[in-house]
């Protein structure tokens, strides 16, 4: 299994930052996709995800970025836009060619060196570095300053990463998912439903405080707009823009699985899906498919990130 680059069409690269403790992911299409979107936080921070809308007149899209660095990070899907023109890639106009390039954040400002964040020129890097093979999992790319547990604080918290993984159904219809988890929440097996990384009761033990039960017993004040889940689903069927945005919502349910609490004001969880290729499939099997590759990636996600800036991780 090589996670989302198990969808024929689909490169990805990553640059990483690990003095900053920042980086981006660029995710290419060259051929163009069809996409999709869900905003699911209250919190997000995104570029360009009108022209996945089923009413925009663009039809497909030709990479995804997502990067650490907040709104700042957002610069590096230029460098993205930048290298897929390089290739001859984008929407034809009488002018030239220009890639449709979406993008999300996350935060990771209070992990490493806040004045250094994602730019044009590591986005350039990331789509240049892009390739069929496995993807990289863990503290890497965009995943490389994301962390979980954030209920008590950054002390408290747990370091996190960016996982992938994918399925295949019958027919050879296959879906995958990559998923970066800088979550508010808890990450839980949604296999057990037990707490795997998460608010810990002190800054230095690995008793989980459960941030589900102190969200509903006695919230914090004062929460941050610092959190962010952020997933690319992916299928080598043929969707329409309606039908890509259906799977974009489908594969939302898997962050639910997972992450408790998900989805809060305090959290910009954004899902896009992307449909790349010819097979026929049914698009309630293909969002079950698609909600528990995002779950898996979740997982796989915390259990890869090891310990950097402070904070014990799992890998």
């Amino acid at each position: 299994m090589k996670g989302l680059t198990d969808i024929p069409g689909i490169r990805v690269g990553h640059v990483s930052d690990f003095d900053a403790i920042t980086g981006c992911t660029a995710i290419l299409c060259e051929q163009g996709a069809v996409g999709g979107y869900e905003i699911r936080g209250s919190a997000s921070g995104t570029e360009e995800t009108p022209a996945l809308d089923p009413l925009h007149v663009d039809p497909v899209a030709h990479g995804i970025l997502l990067a650490g660095g907040s709104a700042f990070g957002l610069e590096a899907a230029s460098g993205v836009r930048r290298y897929l023109e390089t290739r001859g890639a984008g929407v034809s106009t009488p002018a030239g060619r220009i890639p449709i390039v979406a993008a999300a954040i996350i935060y990771d400002l209070g992990i490493g060196k806040s004045h250094l964040r994602p730019n044009l020129a590591m986005g350039e890097g990331a789509a240049a570095a892009a390739s069929t093979e496995a993807v990289a999992e863990g503290c890497v790319g965009a995943g490389t300053g994301a962390s979980v547990g954030k209920m008590l604080g950054m002390s408290h918290a747990m370091k996190s990463g960016l996982g992938s993984c994918s399925m295949e159904l019958p027919g050879g219809v296959r879906v995958a998912s990559l998923v970066v988890v800088n979550a508010l929440g808890d990450v839980r097996d949604p296999s057990t439903g037990k707490i795997v990384a998460g608010a810990r009761t002190t800054p230095d033990g690995r008793e989980f405080a459960d941030s589900q039960k102190l969200m509903m017993e006695r919230p914090p004040a004062g929460l941050v707009r610092q959190n962010t889940t952020l997933a690319v689903v992916a299928t080598n069927a043929s969707l329409s823009k309606v039908e890509a945005t259906k799977l974009a919502r489908l594969g939302g349910l898997g962050l639910a699985r997972a992450i408790y609490p998900v989805n809060t004001g305090s959290d910009g969880d954004t899902i896009f899906a992307l449909a790349v290729g010819s097979l026929r499939a049914n698009i309630d099997s293909l969002g079950a498919a698609a909600a528990g590759c995002v779950a898996e990636s979740i997982l796989r996600a915390v259990k890869s990130a090891r310990t950097l800036g402070g904070l014990p991780g799992l890998g």
